[in-house]
């Protein structure tokens, strides 16, 4: 059995998961609600306050849908109770981010601004302290969504590997190359 796909799915207090007959799961939590369209061939149950995914076989690609929305039912259940949270940082001369609302004003170097609509789920904060890199912070209670949102952001200027120029996650250690070594 998949390692991950056996794994029970725990429900918190706060949260209730219900399941449709066409296998629609849908999670209400304090943060909000995700719904999320399982595979008719995947079975999702409630079991003593736990949600339990099971396969029909063995099948390859039945062990790999159950491990896969046994995942994405745990994302929903986090996110509903805890939320998402990811960082990014800016890191070069003049660049800067502002935002307004759920705009996002990228100044990264090129001749002009870069304006982001993003999602009303993902809310975006940003902060610019003198000294330190500008950051870009989102959150939202959808894993996939903040994800490629960030995606998004990060593939505007990725970071390059001379100077370490463009926008990286927090945290994240570029693999930096020499440059062109002196002549002697």
């Amino acid at each position: 059995m998949s390692r991950i796909g056996k794994a029970p799915i725990a429900i918190p207090a706060g949260v209730t998961v219900t399941v449709s007959d066409k296998n629609l799961v849908t999670v209400k939590g304090p943060k909000g609600e995700l719904t999320q369209q399982v595979d008719t061939a995947i079975t999702v149950a409630q079991e003593n306050g736990n949600i339990v995914v099971k396969r029909p076989t063995d099948n390859k690609n039945h062990k790999s849908l159950h491990g896969l929305y046994r995942a994405l039912i745990n994302n929903m259940v986090v996110g509903v109770t805890e939320g998402y949270k990811t960082t990014q940082e800016l890191v070069g001369v003049g660049y800067r981010a502002t935002h307004q609302g759920s705009t996002l004003d990228l100044v990264l170097g090129y001749s002009h601004h870069i304006v982001m609509v993003l999602p009303k789920e993902v809310k975006v904060t940003t902060t610019s302290e003198k000294g330190k890199n500008p950051t870009i912070t989102l959150e939202s209670i959808d894993k996939q969504l903040i994800g490629q949102v960030a995606a998004k952001i990060r593939s505007l200027r990725a970071p390059e590997p001379y100077k370490g120029k463009g926008i990286k996650f927090a945290g994240e250690v570029l693999r930096r190359k020499a440059g062109k070594s002196a002549k002697k």
